[in-house]
């Protein structure tokens, strides 16, 4: 059972950490006010801080299911808002 709690909080650190990286780096790209070449260089520097605090936090969770649900109340949310933007019906 100890083996599958940690390959559940591994995935949740590789994969659902890669996810949310990757869904802010779009959303700093989309939202900030600044050129465009800058806010895509900004938002995938802040990805990498993203990454490593998903990592961080998936192996600090109670459990990996704790880990996927925190990582789904974020990542969900951004998501849905960020494809609302992509396709005009938010500003």
């Amino acid at each position: 059972m100890r083996a599958l709690d940690v390959t559940g909080r591994a995935t949740a650190a590789v994969f659902g950490g890669y996810a949310l990286a990757a869904l802010v780096a779009a959303a700093c790209a989309r939202w900030l006010p600044m050129a465009r070449v800058e806010a895509v260089v900004a938002g995938m520097l802040v990805s990498f801080a993203v990454y490593a605090a998903v990592a961080i936090f998936a192996f600090a969770s109670r459990s990996a299911a704790r880990a996927w649900i925190g990582l789904a109340a974020i990542g969900v949310p951004l998501a849905v808002a960020l494809a609302a933007s992509l396709h005009g019906a938010a500003a």
